[in-house]
């Protein structure tokens, strides 16, 4: 038997499924069953989960396109943001503001979860 996913609002683990959808019976939650989420899993260069509102450390010198300027090793960099799949481009896969860079896109290969 396969496993139901959760509920995608309560995470409730008593889900099932009714006439094509699934439904939740603590919250009233229905979805369709072709629409589960396949989220993507952003880890960092240590192997941790990163998710959005995280604070990460820069682990190697980082040029910025374009600039003469470098980000240095143990930057750190508050409240990133984990874009979805269809907004990585070039491996770029989350979004921040770095103070006295500005806003920019890094690889989750280069920095490490604080």
């Amino acid at each position: 038997m396969s496993e139901l996913p959760p509920c995608p609002s309560c995470n409730s683990t008593y889900t099932y499924q009714d006439r094509g959808l699934f439904s939740c019976p603590e919250c009233g939650n229905e979805w369709a069953s072709d629409v589960v989420e396949n989220e993507l899993e952003v880890r960092c260069a240590n192997g941790n989960v990163l998710h959005s509102g995280d604070s990460v450390t820069v682990i190697k010198d980082l040029k910025i396109k374009g600039s003469s300027s470098v980000v240095k090793v143990g930057t750190k960099v508050k409240n990133i943001r984990v874009l979805d799949p269809d907004h990585i481009v070039d491996g770029h896969d989350i979004d921040c503001k770095i103070d006295g860079f500005g806003a920019m896109k890094l690889k989750s290969s280069v920095v490490k979860k604080n």
